[in-house]
């Protein structure tokens, strides 16, 4: 009997699932692919500082296994633009100012990538004023979505602007 290759493919480039089953999602990321952009902050799922997209949705990547996530497409903050050719939505943290000491930036970027999409797909959350119809970006519907991402250097007014700014112009 052949054993079977298993895979995670990391912004698009296959990576062999790590032997050891206990490694987290965020140390595989980090030390087998070498992306240190996804931050280690509490390593509780407390901050979202790990914050990465799986198949589109995003998780906290310290509190997932890698091992769970054979053949998933996962992407980080490297898969979202480059220094050269940044997201729109970097561009607009970029601009607005939506950073500080940028720890948390990463996984408020790909948090906040996500989050477009929720919005663009009508998912509500606490904040949306119904349970159908269109939701819009308000204020409130992003500071709700983006609870789950802490920054202790309070840029959150900065953060909020971006956010805006890059739901605005609907591309991320």
């Amino acid at each position: 009997m052949q054993h079977q290759s298993r895979s995670i493919s990391v912004n698009g480039t296959a990576h062999p699932l790590p032997s050891d089953p206990r490694r987290s999602l965020l140390d595989f990321l980090r030390e087998d692919c070498g992306l240190t952009g996804t931050k280690k902050g509490c390593d509780h799922g407390q901050c979202g500082a790990c914050t990465v997209l799986v198949g589109g949705l995003r998780i906290n990547s310290c509190l997932s296994l890698a091992v769970m996530h054979d053949g998933d497409e996962v992407t980080t903050i490297e898969g979202l633009g480059t220094p050269e050719n940044p997201s729109p939505l970097q561009r607009s943290f970029h601009e607005h100012d939506g950073f500080q000491c940028g720890y948390c930036t990463p996984g408020q970027i790909c948090s906040a990538s996500a989050m477009m999409d929720e919005i663009t797909n009508n998912w509500p959350s606490d904040a949306s004023e119904s349970l159908t119809g269109d939701i819009q970006a308000s204020d409130a519907e992003i500071r709700e979505r983006m609870s789950g991402n802490l920054c202790r250097c309070g840029a959150y007014a900065n953060i909020l602007t971006a956010i805006r700014d890059a739901a605005a112009g609907a591309d991320r």
